[in-house]
């Protein structure tokens, strides 16, 4: 018993560490790899920034040749900034955001996109349809930010959690030629 106990211990080991290590600053899809892949896969990103782990799940469509800003993505009214359920975004650890203090727990995260800013939106609800259900009356903190503008095309709608060290941390949202990012200060 005690070897077997050992084997699966010092097997073990290295795939734990493996596991955390290439835990950090990575982006997955969520859906089976062996199905038929969706035109907008659920995909996550997240990272470690210190001990607060920052994790993003949302629906990732692409341009496929089509106008996206002030096209698919209409301009100044509040998108769910992906596709098919709300964009979510949760805190292992309570975070400082715009100068707001978010609890840990896990929010939804919106956007409206306007032609020169934007804004984010994180608000106490997650688990819906699109922003079928958005209430502006249970936002937590509104985030105005320039667009930017990308080098090349993106062609499949991506967020990065990127670790600026400090307990400081960057979200971004990429699609097309547009780049939005905002800081996440850890409490």
């Amino acid at each position: 018993m005690k070897k077997i106990l050992i084997i699966t211990v010092i097997l073990g080991l290295p795939l734990a560490t493996f596991a955390q290590e290439n835990h950090v600053n990575h982006t997955v899809p969520i859906a089976d790899s062996t199905a038929k892949k969706p035109k907008s896969p659920r995909m996550s990103a997240m990272a470690m920034v210190g001990d607060n782990h920052i994790h993003l799940d949302y629906g990732s469509p692409s341009v496929r040749g089509r106008s996206v800003w002030g096209g698919l993505v209409a301009y100044n009214e509040v998108w769910c900034t992906g596709a098919h359920k709300a964009t979510s975004i949760s805190f292992s650890k309570d975070v400082i955001i715009n100068g707001t203090k978010i609890s840990q727990g896990k929010y939804g995260l919106f956007t409206i996109q306007g032609e020169k800013e934007s804004t984010f939106i994180i608000n106490k609800m997650w688990d819906m349809h699109l922003a079928d259900d958005y209430n502006e009356k249970e936002d937590m903190v509104r985030i105005n930010v320039k667009n930017q503008k990308t080098d090349k095309l993106i062609e499949a709608l991506a967020f990065e959690v990127k670790d600026l060290k400090n307990g400081m941390s960057q979200v971004s949202m990429l699609w097309e030629n547009r780049l939005l990012s905002f800081e996440v200060k850890n409490q």
